[in-house]
């Protein structure tokens, strides 16, 4: 095999939202003279399969597990070991690289002859969706030779020192045995030595590195004492200078460096714990003292009176100076935190009291859009912690309508009451589909869990910021408020689990366990499908064909994007449909005028969507989350993408449904009653593309999600308890017209089935 010209090492960790478009920013590269080193450092998610899924897919990338996590630095080093290319290139697993980019890395490094280093430029890219190119970048643009020492250009030392916005000439490397040394800013004992001993570096004035600035996540964001690492960084950097009587001239600009790089760890409130930060800074003190050059003068102004209070040891002076310099800034904190407190002075008085209570460790609150009642994932978890967690008193939110809908026996509260605010002060647990209001206070030791409602094919959460029709004036600021809350956030396959972490930015744990209300479609009994058809007045031996359109963002009202009516008499006496509309709409007039055909029933104000699914012998859908859990019938699914172009556009989309669908997809109605009639809807195209969409949309849903909800949670057993069954193994509950069958040979007393 020929040695590649760069071997790009990506060092990676709980990066599973961001894993996949960091590889393929490049692998999707037009030059394609390298080799990817994908070091998984015992990553605890899914990133080793991804890696491997790469591997298998592109005979450029090497897959490497490490046996235990070793951390960052020494994750590289096992990348550099077996690393062949002429240049090493350090990529962090959560960054991308620009279009283009290596191609102008590697027209410059023949342009500059092979340098030891090639530095080139980063913009910072924000969870907002925000970009801004390194202030620093002016540097690019000084004067001087095209290729030069650290000390011919010192101002490239002023940039970040980071090891991935360099090239590394990988001979130059192993003859000086450059390696990381373990914990936090392992960079600085890495990129300043390099840069020291560099006989010939050269840069590139271009944006490389996409630098993403997540939320939350960063290690280095982590309150810990590991952020002391910093001292044993910079004893490594001096001990290289030392070693060389050559390299003395650099003592004094590293000893800024470094009082500097200590000044900014002790201004951020992220990173040294509030009882260790005096420590911190005594460590300061000493290492000043120890490294102070002869000759020294402090720099001017805030910063030189930062090194004076660090050259004294005085911490309480530095503290009030740090105090009296926040200005404005901390104002506006004081003001943001006595509205705060108003606030509170106004909360149910109620809620106030029930909060001073201490948490009730065997209570648990269930809801479901904004307390419809008894439905989607939290009814689903509810009846099976009743049945495996008993001691567990469960209570729904039902809004006051909706009571007389819910189970015979079940404990509820109805939202802004006394009792409401009671239950929400003490209980231990809380699912919910969607997100409790913004006054909701989350208490220490309690346990929230998203359950979701849906596998997203439209955008969600942050990445609506681009569609303003669709967010409709959404306060993000709170909705990730509201968002921070969540300890869980159930997923039903990866596709969702990693589009939930990065439209969610919050420091919540992925819980694959699949779709609680899903168990339904595998515990159903034939008895179970002819009951619930009979109750929908179902005829029998009729093919029912479930319409379940979705909201429109790009409409206030309900527009009808389908003639059912016209539908039915195309299809004939042997079909029946079953029209489902949106819950945004369920009271709108005219969808109540679609029923004016004796084949079409509306079945828009049924309480169980499972149910419908059940009863149903195909699915006609657009872009609703329907069809993802429909899929697990394993019956046919018919897509009807009349306005595909003007929904994607308005709302935004994670995949193009009309080109990876679950069946046929039809453009105009004429093409859907062409299927409808032909037979298409359920011929072996239609299979195949059911099947290929299961194995990626169905993929932990198998009957028993809602348990491996409630052990884990509730039960506190570990994770991923029980296992889930291969795809091919699971059994879904049998189709209407198998139902029928079994029936007529052997007429079955049916029992309920699940919500």
């Amino acid at each position: 095999m020929s040695k590649p010209r760069i071997s790009v090492i990506v060092p990676i960790y709980q990066v599973q939202p961001f894993l996949q478009e960091c590889l393929d920013s490049v692998l999707d590269q037009s030059f394609r003279d390298i080799e990817v080193i994908a070091v998984n450092d015992r990553s605890p998610d899914r990133c080793g399969e991804i890696v491997d899924e790469y591997a298998k897919a592109d005979e450029r990338v090497r897959a490497l597990h490490l046996p235990e996590n070793v951390g960052l630095g020494r994750a590289r080093n096992a990348g550099m070991e077996i690393a062949r290319g002429d240049y090493l290139f350090f990529l962090d697993s959560d960054d991308t690289l620009t279009p283009g980019s290596l191609q102008l890395i590697a027209d410059r490094l023949e342009q500059t002859s092979d340098p030891d280093v090639l530095i080139f430029d980063y913009a910072r890219t924000f969870w907002w969706g925000g970009e801004t190119r390194n202030s620093l970048a002016s540097v690019f643009k000084t004067e001087g030779p095209e290729v030069f020492t650290a000390k011919q250009r010192p101002e490239f030392l002023t940039l970040i020192m980071v090891v991935w916005n360099k090239v590394y000439r990988r001979e130059f490397v192993e003859q000086r045995g450059f390696e990381f040394p373990p914990g936090y800013y392992e960079d600085t004992p890495w990129t300043f030595p390099v840069l020291m001993a560099a006989e010939r570096i050269a840069a590139l004035d271009h944006v490389v590195v996409h630098y993403r600035q997540r939320r939350q996540g960063n290690i280095l964001r982590t309150v810990s004492r590991k952020h002391f690492d910093i001292f044993d960084q910079y004893d490594r950097v001096f001990a290289f200078i030392d070693s060389d009587p050559a390299l003395d001239e650099w003592r004094t600009q590293l000893f800024t460096k470094m009082i500097d790089h200590f000044i900014a760890i002790l201004a951020k409130s992220n990173r040294v714990p509030e009882e260790l930060r005096s420590e911190f800074f005594d460590r300061a003190h000493r290492h000043f003292r120890r490294y102070v050059p002869a000759g020294y003068v402090r720099p001017e102004g805030h910063t030189g009176v930062r090194h004076a209070l660090i050259a004294r040891g005085a911490y309480p002076v530095y503290q009030t100076l740090k105090v009296a310099n926040k200005g404005r800034r901390q104002v506006r904190k004081t003001v943001r935190a006595t509205r705060k407190k108003v606030a509170a002075k106004r909360m149910d008085r109620h809620y106030e009291a029930a909060l001073k209570q201490p948490v009730d460790q065997n209570l648990a609150v269930y809801s479901a859009y904004w307390g419809r009642g008894y439905v989607c994932n939290p009814a689903a978890l509810h009846a099976k912690a009743k049945e495996i967690a008993p001691h567990i008193k469960g209570v729904v939110v039902a809004k006051q309508e909706e009571v007389k809908k819910l189970p015979p026996g079940t404990d509820y509260v109805v939202p802004g009451t006394p009792r409401y605010w009671e239950v929400m002060a003490r209980a231990k647990y809380f699912f919910n589909n969607v997100n409790f209001e913004d006054r909701f206070v989350k208490r220490p030791g309690t346990v929230h869990v998203q359950t979701q409602h849906g596998t997203p094919l439209k955008t969600m959460g942050i990445h609506l910021l681009p569609h303003p029709v669709a967010a409709k004036g959404t306060n993000f600021r709170k909705l990730l408020e509201r968002s921070d809350r969540w300890d869980y956030c159930i997923s039903s396959n990866r596709f969702s689990s990693e589009i939930w972490e990065r439209a969610f930015p919050c420091s919540f744990a992925s819980l694959e366990s699949g779709y609680p209300r899903n168990d339904v479609f595998y515990t159903s009994t034939a008895a179970d499908v002819r009951r619930i058809r009979e109750e929908l007045g179902i005829p029998r031996g009729k093919t029912a064909v479930l319409y379940a359109p979705t909201h429109r963002d790009y409409t206030t009202s309900y527009v009808p994007q389908l003639d059912v009516a016209r539908l039915a008499d195309a299809l004939g006496e042997d079909f029946v449909v079953l029209m489902r509309g949106h819950h945004f709409y369920e009271r709108t007039a005219k969808l109540r005028a679609l029923q004016d055909s004796a084949r079409v029933i509306d079945v828009t104000s049924h309480t169980s969507s499972e149910e419908l699914q059940l009863a149903a012998d195909v699915l006609l859908a657009d872009y609703s989350s329907i069809m993802f859990d429909y899929a697990n019938l394993d019956r046919p699914i018919v897509i009807y993408a009349n306005d595909w172009e003007a929904y994607k556009i308005s709302r935004g989309v994670y995949f193009d449904v009309t080109e990876e669908p679950p069946g046929h997809v039809a453009r105009t109605q004429n093409e859907l009653h062409d299927i409808f009639v032909s037979g298409a809807w359920r011929d072996d195209r239609s299979d195949a593309l059911r099947d290929t969409f299961r194995r990626k949309f169905c993929e932990y849903d198998d009957g028993r999600a809602a348990e491996r909800v409630i052990r884990q949670i509730m039960l506190g057993e570990s994770a991923g308890k029980p296992p889930v069954l291969p795809l091919d193994e699971r059994t879904p509950a049998p189709s209407p017209e198998a139902a029928e069958v079994r029936s007529a040979k052997s007429p079955v007393v049916g029992h309920t089935a699940a919500a």
